[in-house]
This record gives C-alpha cells, sequence and structure tokens, in this order.
C-alpha cells in the first residue's frame, strides 16, 4: 500500500536523505554483512550533533558468551544516577552502540538520568535466547557492582526502539520478581508478539525495514525453532503482565507493528500496570533516527524522558 500522501513532510524529507545516504546498490538479507554495512554508514549521518554530557564511557563485562561491550552516558557527575538500561533495534540482526549513541544522548540529557547502552550479540550468528541471556548479565552486574560507575541500582529502568522494545520487555517478563528490580519500561514501537494484524495489513510499505518479508527474515534469524514463540519472553502479549513496572509505550499511525503497540498498552492496563501510551501521526518506524529533521521524533524522546523522571527521581 503506497502510504506516502499520509507522511508528515519532514519524514518524505528524512525518507529522501536516508535513501541518498544508502546509495543506489542493490541491497538484499542474504548478503547480511552488507546489510550491515550499509546500515552502519547511513545511521552515522544521524548520528552527528547529539548533545555533550557530563561522562561517556566505553568498557566490556564478563558476559556467558564473552564480553559484552557497554556505553555509560551521564548527564552529570553526580556519584549515583537513576540509569535508563538501552536495547538498541535492527530487527536483531543490525545496530550497535554507534547507530543509536544520538538517541541514547538525548535520552539522557532530558531526563537526567544515566543510560548505559548493551551491544548484545546479533542474530542469526546467536539465536533467542542469547540476547535475553546477555542482558540478564548486565543486570545482576549493574546490581553488584553499578555503584563503582555511578549507576543506582535502586533506580533502573529498562528500554529500546523496535526489537530492542521487545527485548526489553521480555528481559522485564523473565526477570519479573528478580533483582535488581525494574523501575519504568520505555518501549517505542515495538514487536510484541503479534505474527498478524490489522496494521500489517493497511499499513506494509518497503520505506522503514517492516514489510512482511522482513519481518519473516528477522524472526527465522532470531528463533532457533517455531516452539521458541510459545515463550513469553518472546511472545509478550501472552505472558502473565501483572506486576511489571509501568510503561510508556509508542505506537504509530502508520506503522506495521502499530498493533502490537496498542495490544500491549490494553493488556497491561487490564492486568493493573500503570500505562503511558502516546501516538505520532505522519511518521514510520524507526523515525526515532531522524530526530535532527523530524520534531515528532524530539517529541517521542521528550515523552520517555519526563516518564523517566516521573518514574525514577
Amino acid at each position: 500500500m503506497d502510504i506516502r500522501h499520509r507522511l508528515d513532510p519532514e519524514m518524505r524529507a528524512a525518507l529522501v536523505e536516508s535513501q541518498r545516504l544508502y546509495g543506489s546498490q542493490t541491497l538484499d538479507w542474504k548478503d547480511l554483512a552488507t546489510m550491515r554495512e550499509a546500515y552502519e554508514r547511513e545511521r552515522r549521518f544521524w548520528n552527528r550533533e547529539g548533545p555533550a554530557l557530563a561522562e561517556v564511557k566505553n568498557f566490556a563485562i564478563p558476559g556467558p558468551y564473552g564480553s559484552i561491550p557497554l556505553r555509560l552516558l551521564r548527564p552529570a557527575t553526580d556519584s549515583l544516577l537513576p540509569t535508563l538500561v538501552f536495547l538498541h533495534g535492527g530487527g536483531y540482526v543490525l545496530g550497535n552502540l554507534d547507530t543509536h549513541d544520538r538517541i541514547m544522548r538525548f535520552l539522557a540529557a532530558r531526563s537526567g538520568a544515566a543510560v548505559l547502552g548493551i551491544d548484545y550479540r546479533l542474530a542469526p550468528e546467536h539465536k533467542f535466547p542469547a540476547q535475553l541471556d546477555e542482558i540478564a548479565a548486565v543486570l545482576d552486574w549493574v546490581a553488584k557492582d553499578g555503584r563503582g560507575v555511578g549507576v543506582d541500582a535502586a533506580r533502573l529502568a529498562l528500554g529500546g526502539d523496535s526489537a530492542g522494545a521487545h527485548l526489553a520487555l521480555g528481559t522485564a517478563i523473565g526477570l519479573k520478581g528478580k533483582p535488581p528490580a525494574i523501575k519504568a519500561l520505555l518501549l517505542y514501537y515495538g514487536s510484541f508478539g503479534l505474527t498478524d494484524s490489522m496494521s500489517m495489513r493497511v499499513c506494509a510499505n518497503d520505506l522503514d525495514g517492516v514489510t512482511p518479508s522482513d519481518l519473516a527474515y528477522y524472526r527465522a534469524s532470531y528463533l532457533q525453532s517455531p516452539r521458541d514463540h510459545e515463550d513469553p519472553r518472546l511472545n509478550c502479549l501472552a505472558a502473565d503482565l501483572a506486576g511489571l513496572p509501568p510503561a510508556y509505550i509508542l505506537a504509530l499511525e502508520l506503522d506495521t507493528l502499530r498493533d502490537d503497540s496498542l495490544t500491549l498498552a490494553e493488556l497491561l492496563g487490564r492486568a493493573g500496570v500503570p500505562c503511558r501510551l502516546t501516538r505520532h501521526d505522519g511518521v514510520l518506524h524507526g523515525y526515532l533516527h531522524y530526530n535532527r529533521v523530524i520534531p515528532k521524533a524530539m517529541q517521542a524522546i521528550e515523552e520517555g524522558a519526563s516518564a523517566l523522571r516521573d518514574w525514577l527521581f
């Protein structure tokens, strides 16, 4: 379905610039290395000119599959800060700390909380639940050693965009009731378990990397077998959501995955979980990256930052 006429002018302009950055080369999931290289090259432009912070520190900790690279972004030099553990999107197969650096910087600058980004291992080389195992290892490290880098383990949030939002929710479900306690969730347009929906049928387009074939590739890359979809950490909409921390959820009018967010918000409400749902019209999946030119993307960051201030401070 052609939805270009329904896009905000800024969204259309961002797509034109993105296409220019990708260039004319033909990209195919059969050549994942080239796809990753092109994605990272295109994201370099959008990650320029992020806000300066008091401290940006790259380091690694031991994990179940080897060392886990982390990036800690602190907006102030206070000894202990509440912290958002951030998980980047990219369909589980793309992305790293650099492709989402500007988003993390603005979340830190606007919220006053530190942001700890995790460079988790990607699929298909590492399949479910390897990513969740690494996130759990980082949270365990935060509980034991976070104070040494200024992270307050008593005031933690989990969040991410797209696949990162799914990983955040899956982690919260899997570790519910276990330390460290997660105080808030930031869930930007995630995929939470639907395999078919109205938005998948009426919003499908070839502009934002979530076509039906893209989604099928991500799922096949991430899952070890179809039975994995029965795991509540993956099929989050079938999980027991009671007892989860309050959640900020962003749903987009023209996003193929819109109904995942709307369904999650409905189910959280039924489970008695405080939920702050916002909806943005005229924009596509992944538009947070274009916050240099799309005001609504910066608005979404501000909304997430406001939720962090309300729930962590």
